[in-house]
């Protein structure tokens, strides 16, 4: 329809040209424009006309077979078929979406401010729903009502303190697309995509590649301002019964100097609550 959104064409779009002729196999014997596969490369490789993939990508064909979707992911060496084949049949709302508020349970709200390590509790949009003591010792920007894709992009210290930053903000996008899924009529959706369009550069060209990742554990390096580089591991645990909120916590080998400094953190964090306690009576 004139005005939908070609999603499967753009993602498409983007993901053939990330791939080179190389990594499939295929010669190049003259310079080329682009790095990326050609439509009909793709196409080839797939076992599928040129004229049928270009009407995919067009968005001229919405009823594309599992089968030509799943070959087509081969050739573009998609690691999960899964979000490639939910493009293919999704299909535009009628009536403009609300915004979904997102809440904690409160045991679950209870049991994170009881952890002895960095934890927080993030939502379906990475905003910071819940968070611990350690968790802000670790970050002032793990607190709730601030969001981890507008923190990562857009403040400065937040950026320093990863030691990889770029590794880290396309981890983000790539969870984040994977956790909006194809709700793209979401009002917080299109809030969040607009603002850090606008003003993040490198926002932009990470949203370009249309990376997806489902939010999982790493393990993550950290140039804390207090403790010096320490590295973490974080897990990522789905909540049961809260549809897209997961708990994030960071914790360090036992003994380890790393477990040293989060013991460190962990302290500071407690005078900074005994500080504001006294200073609140």
């Amino acid at each position: 329809m004139t005005g939908e959104p070609n999603l499967l064409g753009e993602y498409l779009r983007a993901r053939r040209e990330l791939v080179t002729p190389d990594q499939v196999g295929i010669p190049v014997l003259t310079s080329r424009r682009v790095p990326g596969l050609r439509r009909e490369e793709v196409a080839m490789l797939a076992g599928i006309s040129a004229e049928y993939y270009l009407r995919l990508e067009q968005g001229r064909d919405r009823n594309p077979s599992d089968q030509v979707l799943q070959a087509i992911a081969r050739v573009l060496q998609l690691d999960d078929d899964g979000y490639l084949l939910s493009l293919a049949t999704e299909r535009k709302r009628r009536n403009p979406r609300r915004a979904r508020r997102e809440t904690v349970p409160p045991s679950t709200a209870r049991f994170v401010s009881q952890l002895p390590y960095p934890s927080f509790i993030e939502g379906r949009y990475l905003d910071v729903l819940a968070a611990n003591q350690p968790a802000t010792a670790l970050s002032p920007r793990l607190r709730v009502g601030r969001n981890r894709l507008r923190d990562v992009f857009l403040d400065p210290a937040e950026q320093a303190l990863f030691s990889h930053a770029e590794r880290a903000a396309g981890a983000l996008v790539a969870g984040f697309r994977q956790s909006v899924g194809t709700d793209i009529d979401d009002p917080r959706y299109i809030e969040l995509v607009g603002e850090l369009s606008l003003a993040s550069p490198l926002f932009r060209t990470l949203w370009a590649r249309h990376d997806v990742a489902p939010r999982t554990g790493a393990t993550v390096t950290f140039d804390h301002p207090s403790v010096g580089e320490i590295r973490l591991d974080r897990e990522k645990l789905a909540i049961s019964g809260a549809d897209g909120l997961m708990l994030v916590a960071y914790h360090a080998e036992p003994g380890s100097a790393d477990a040293e400094k989060l013991g460190l953190l962990g302290s500071l964090a407690e005078t900074a609550s005994a500080e504001s306690d006294r200073s609140a009576t």
